[in-house]
């Protein structure tokens, strides 16, 4: 049988934890077959970012057009754009993108700044889903996003913007708010006691898309996504690869 085609739209994690290659881990993992299409690369490890190129604008699209000239993608996740214009480019685009998630990437798991607002904002209204972490959420909103009531007004808040479901993810606090089509849910987790907690966020988003590709409605495909991140914690928490925060086992 041959496997759904997802797409992801990120930046390189030279460590292999985040970015691109954790997107097409998980893709592999849940049964889909991954494209990509590069926006940065960065030079980093599991203790931090030392680095990052942007990739022009124009190789960006080149590599989009491409791949949406010869393959039948059903799903798309968009991580780090860094580029504003990449981001527009991207957005005149969407109408060949279905079950756009898009994880605002905006700080990796170091304290790292990877991107601005402004290389996220173009994409927020055609987004089937936007997946912004605790940090990320608040950086949208320019508002506290700490505790589940702020995470329910901030993901409220991001509604507006014009995505239809919004999951503000609460990390190890495993408490995410889903706030999908004017209803809100709080979905609380059992915390997986790990430091291999690297590319989790990527991970979620990803498995999201490919939730949505095999029909999954939002809620379902948010659940499923949670799930998969846990188990991909627990299996990686004895791993030691670095001398920081490591990858997450997304085979476990």
């Amino acid at each position: 049988m041959t496997p759904p085609v997802l797409l992801t739209i990120a930046g390189s994690d030279s460590g292999g934890g985040a970015g691109i290659q954790a997107d097409l881990k998980t893709f592999a993992a849940l049964g889909a077959y991954g494209v990509s299409v590069v926006t940065a690369i960065t030079a980093q490890n599991t203790l931090g970012v030392t680095a990052i190129h942007s990739v022009p604008v124009d190789v960006v699209a080149a590599q989009l057009d491409a791949v949406l000239d010869d393959f039948s993608v059903v799903a798309v996740k968009v991580g780090m754009i860094g580029d504003a214009a990449v981001a527009e480019m991207v957005a005149e685009r969407v109408s060949r993108l279905p079950h756009l998630v898009v994880d605002p990437v905006l700080v990796a798991t170091s304290g790292a700044r990877l991107a601005g607002v402004a290389s996220v904002a173009p994409l927020l209204a055609y987004a089937s889903i936007v997946t912004p972490n605790r940090q990320e959420a608040a950086a949208l909103t320019g508002s506290r996003c700490e505790t589940a009531e702020e995470m329910v007004a901030a993901a409220v808040r991001l509604a507006a913007a014009g995505p239809r479901a919004v999951v503000v993810t609460g990390s190890e606090l495993a408490v995410d708010v889903l706030h999908c089509d004017g209803e809100t849910s709080v979905l609380r987790g059992t915390p997986v006691e790990t430091t291999n907690n690297h590319g989790s966020g990527c991970t979620f988003s990803s498995a999201v898309a490919v939730r949505l590709a095999f029909g999954d409605d939002v809620p379902a495909a948010v659940i499923a996504a949670k799930k998969y991140v846990a188990g991909a914690l627990r299996g990686g928490r004895s791993w030691r690869l670095g001398a920081g925060p490591g990858p997450l086992n997304h085979f476990a």
